[in-house]
């Protein structure tokens, strides 16, 4: 086991800043993506601290295909791309209600947080970040008129701070399984070594955070994000891993938006006859199966923007049912997984993978699931090396 010198020198609030968010009345922080630039090396020390983060679970109107094309192709919608995003009298398209977690600059949660480099994290909630010794707070508001919760994988938390709906012999005193509409509620998880980067490990890595009062129910109505772990011996002040220059996040998922908990709520919106509608029509429930990389489909995926040079690290995460078998594959470049050189990276759901790539290649390239049946329905994306 390492040892780490860990100076326990007094505790400080961060309030962290990351985001996909975006509004007019929106606060935009610039996050830095390149805090050590090309830096190696390991730190000497590091100070345990408090990171307090304030999210909320708000209703959004999404959509999958915001440019109303496939932009891997930069075609219009083919008839059979169409079953997907295409709205009619039976079919709800490209739009739908979802919630989403989202961060505030404060506990009055009237300003959204937002980086410009975060732009196409899309229905992922803020990143949140944690280093071995670390304490990390959320206050949680829930803006929907379901219950819902924020569950962490990876970190400690005690029953207070489970945020999960089942039968485990608590008490209401000890356990908040969910939190009510309009309710605001506080979350206590620590970082302990049982958290940490492993021996194979790259110095940071990833776990899923999601609402988990009805799981499934909760994470494809879009309650979902991740939580990065940093080695302290290569973590900052803002807990970015020092030996890389720059970060990306992915989710691949069949959000099934038929068990949403809105579905009653996008049948009658966004179909041209909602009486004509039959949930349980076999070409409705298909036509409701978005199979998406951060809640985008067909290339709509904002562009992810790297130097050439830089050392650049993926967080990976799959989540959904037995179809979510998902390989992740880039052009133009390889990745380190645990050691071994790779182009393509198996994620089954909530597993999550952190892999590292060396962006020498110039030019724009596409990333996708190479399953097939995921190709045809959209889980395409791109990347650019500058």
């Amino acid at each position: 086991m390492k040892n780490y010198n860990i100076k326990m020198l007094g505790i400080f609030v961060i309030t962290a800043c990351i985001s996909g968010c975006h509004n007019d009345d929106d606060i935009t922080i610039y996050q830095d993506v390149n805090p050590t630039p090309s830096v190696t090396t390991a730190t000497s020390t590091y100070t345990p601290t408090t990171r307090t983060y304030f999210i909320a679970a708000d209703e959004v109107e999404w959509d999958y295909a915001p440019s109303g094309k496939n932009l891997i192709t930069n075609s219009d919608f083919t008839d059979d791309q169409k079953v997907f995003v295409g709205n009619s009298e039976t079919t709800i398209g490209s739009k739908y209600k979802k919630a989403i977690y989202r961060q505030y600059s404060d506990d009055s949660f009237t300003t959204l947080v937002t980086s410009p480099e975060t732009e196409y994290m899309g229905f992922l909630g803020p990143t949140i970040r944690g280093v071995v010794g670390d304490s990390i707070i959320i206050v949680f508001k829930n803006n929907t008129v379901n219950p819902a919760s924020v569950h962490p994988h990876g970190v400690f938390y005690d029953k207070s701070g489970e945020g999960a709906n089942y039968n485990d012999g608590s008490n209401a005193d000890s356990k908040k399984d969910m939190v009510a509409t309009g309710e605001t509620y506080t979350y206590h998880w620590n970082v302990p070594e049982t958290s940490m980067p492993g021996p194979s490990d790259p110095s940071s890595i990833g776990y899923p955070y999601h609402s988990h009062f009805n799981s499934p129910k909760d994470v494809n109505s879009g309650l979902i994000g991740m939580i990065v772990i940093v080695d302290p011996e290569f973590a900052d002040e803002n807990a970015f891993p020092t030996d890389i220059d720059r970060e990306f996040f992915t989710l691949f998922t069949v959000t099934d938006e038929n068990v949403s908990h809105y579905i009653e709520d996008n049948i009658a919106t966004y179909p041209t006859n909602p009486a004509s509608v039959d949930p349980e029509d076999d070409e409705f429930v298909e036509s409701n199966l978005m199979h998406g990389m951060n809640g985008y489909v067909y290339g709509n995926l904002p562009m992810m923007t790297m130097n050439s040079g830089e050392n650049v690290r993926w967080y990976l995460m799959a989540m959904g049912t037995e179809v979510d078998l998902h390989t992740a594959h880039w052009h133009g470049a390889t990745v380190l997984q645990s050691g071994n050189r790779v182009d393509v990276v198996d994620l089954l759901p909530a597993i999550t993978r952190t892999v590292d790539m060396k962006a020498d290649n110039p030019g724009i390239w596409i990333y996708h699931c190479h399953v097939n049946d995921h190709i045809n329905a959209g889980m395409l994306g791109r990347y650019e090396i500058k």
